[in-house]
């Protein structure tokens, strides 16, 4: 799985969904007026290398709501399978021609484009001489958690897509990519200090309350705020951390 990408068009993929199990309807639900969902698309727009930002969301009734999201705030989207998400990943990116994909949930609002660039810099420049497939800023895991990116190739992703039998690894999209090293070359971006102990993404009602806090302190139309701008708000309200600290994560997912 080697060489430069065919072609060069960075695609942006969140996967939405509003059957989520523990807080359903998170990604619509409002944080400053807008709806999560619309946050994490925002912040996505900071990036300087993304070429498209695109929803992929399931072909259920309850999720027509989300295409209407997208219709309204004139959004790419695409509608696939709800439990085949890997199928659905790599439809939505043959359909909009994607080289690269990154991989984003929706239930992160706080995700750091900046931190997505500097892994994009890092992907785009080991795949010039064909020694990158995939890299994430997750294993090991040093940034917050809802700061998580995931970023490979479409001969990785169509790969894993044809290859791809075990339930989970068609759930979870990219499993059969990092769990075959000898396939692909993956790699893993870290932060020099461990911010793993904090969690900022959205799977419960804790968490949105956090959020919600977040973005109270921080957030203004037009102004992005970052990593450092929140760990210092963590810094002066220490507390904060105590509002989401006994929710368990669940498995990965939507």
């Amino acid at each position: 799985m080697n060489g430069k990408e065919e072609n060069s068009k960075i695609a942006a993929i969140i996967q939405a969904r509003l059957g989520s199990t523990r807080l359903p309807g998170k990604i619509l639900k409002e944080v400053s007026g807008m709806p999560i969902l619309w946050h994490v698309v925002n912040r996505l727009s900071y990036s300087k290398l993304i070429d498209e930002i695109i929803i992929a969301t399931t072909d259920l009734a309850e999720d027509d709501r989300v295409q209407d999201f997208c219709e309204r705030n004139n959004i790419l989207f695409y509608r696939g399978s709800s439990e085949d998400v890997l199928s659905r990943y790599y439809e939505t990116a043959s359909k909009f021609e994607a080289g690269a994909i990154i991989r984003i949930t929706s239930d992160c609002p706080v995700i750091d484009p900046v931190i997505i660039d500097r892994m994009l810099e890092y992907y785009l420049k080991e795949n010039l001489s064909g020694s990158m497939d995939y890299l994430n800023n997750v294993m090991p895991r040093t940034f917050p958690r809802g700061l998580d990116t995931e970023i490979f190739s479409f001969r990785a992703l169509a790969l894993a897509h044809h290859d791809a039998k075990q339930f989970y690894e068609r759930e979870h999209v990219t499993p059969y990519i990092y769990n075959h090293p000898e396939i692909f070359t993956l790699k893993s971006f870290t932060s020099e200090k461990d911010h793993s102990a904090y969690r900022w993404t959205v799977d419960t009602q804790e968490d949105f309350l956090l959020i919600e806090k977040i973005y109270t302190s921080l957030y203004k139309k037009n102004n992005l705020f970052l990593l450092p701008d929140i760990l210092k708000l963590f810094e002066e309200q220490p507390q904060l951390i105590k509002i989401n600290q006994s929710v368990k994560q669940k498995n990965l997912g939507e």
